[in-house]
């Protein structure tokens, strides 16, 4: 089958690799009929991501069919459609059973599709842990409607469940690129008073303009005035940092009131430093770490009754025998790309 593969830093490459095959009796094989590139992707080809396994698939945003499933697999069937976790959890240990499950102790745990395992840019993958790393898709959902739902998606969700909003506050999210578009629908989940987007790029800024009218849109420049002029304590009760960079980093905390939360939704590139002299007094709460992705049934069932909806992020098609101009034009943000959806059929490569 064909796979994009990490060969080393720098160098991702188009390669054929046998079809996988159920290596324990929890696994399940799943023909990927819909990927897509991540920024970690990204973050992995240049060597931000030491745990990243050199000769992996990469990939870890899919959906596809059930083809093969192991005897201790009890809540899929080969003919399922599916939605696959970002994340691999045994769903048994201390961590798991608390809803932490970025924190699962076994070997696999954690992320580990697309970077220390094979992933889903690929033909076919080989999911661990089954019946925690698939979601049935309703019959009523398509594949585009549930392709972000095992990564982004659930990230966004994950990060508007911890922040602990109210409908008295005034919410921040920095950075209007995918991951900010999903934490914002789940933000809006919580309707609180008032939501502002702060992003740099004007295309960004106007696919938030076009599809979310009701939200106050900002850039960096004036993000900090703007937030302080729109909240009623001087800044807002809840920022979600879903930039990462350090500008961005910096400007959370700063656009924050005493005693708000700060949750980074945000990978780095390179280490954060809070601080502390400049910081004291404001008494926040800073809430950090990878998706928990264990809501993604609640998730698809939100996307079914009509109160999530993706598929505006996809701006661009490819198939899997040209994922090389995806990740280009991806990489690029030209053409304002937002997403891009990979089919592993050659005859659907039409942009």
């Amino acid at each position: 089958m064909l796979a994009y593969t990490y060969i080393e830093k720098g160098k991702f490459a188009l390669t054929e690799k046998p079809v996988p095959v159920l290596q324990d009796s929890r696994d399940a094989i799943v023909r990927v009929t819909l990927s897509s590139i991540c920024t970690s992707d990204l973050h992995i080809m240049h060597g931000s991501v030491p745990r990243a396994v050199p000769g992996i698939t990469v990939g870890h945003e899919m959906v596809g069919i059930v083809e093969a499933a192991g005897p201790d697999v009890t809540g899929m069937k080969p003919g399922d459609r599916v939605s696959v976790n970002v994340e691999t959890f045994c769903g048994s240990c201390f961590f798991c059973k608390h809803g932490y499950v970025n924190n699962c102790t076994d070997p696999n745990g954690g992320w580990a599709l697309g970077c220390r395992i094979d992933g889903g840019q690929a033909e076919y993958v080989r999911v661990p842990f089954a019946d925690q790393g698939l979601c049935r898709i309703p019959d009523s959902v398509t594949d585009e409607q549930a392709l972000f739902v095992g990564d982004i998606l659930a990230t966004g969700f994950w990060a508007a469940k911890i922040s602990g909003i109210t409908p008295e506050d005034t919410v921040l999210i920095i950075g209007a690129g995918p991951t900010g578009i999903c934490t914002l629908l789940c933000v809006m989940e919580k309707h609180p008073r008032q939501i502002i987007i702060c992003e740099k790029d004007p295309a960004r800024l106007n696919f938030v303009r076009n599809h979310y009218p009701e939200v106050l849109v900002t850039d960096p420049d004036h993000a900090l005035a703007f937030t302080r002029a729109h909240s009623a304590h001087g800044g807002a009760d809840v920022v979600l940092e879903a930039a990462g960079t350090r500008q961005s980093f910096r400007l959370a905390w700063e656009a924050a009131r005493p005693n708000a939360v700060v949750t980074i939704v945000a990978l780095y590139d390179e280490a954060m430093v809070l601080p502390l002299p400049d910081m004291y007094g404001k008494n926040l709460i800073f809430k950090t770490g990878g998706v928990d992705g264990c809501d993604c049934a609640e998730i698809l069932s939100l996307i079914q009754k009509g109160r999530l909806d993706t598929t505006p992020l996809i701006t661009h098609r490819f198939s899997l025998d040209n994922i090389e101009a995806a990740y280009e034009l991806f990489e690029s943000r030209k053409d304002d790309v937002m997403k891009i959806a990979i089919t592993p059929q050659t005859e659907s490569s039409d942009r």
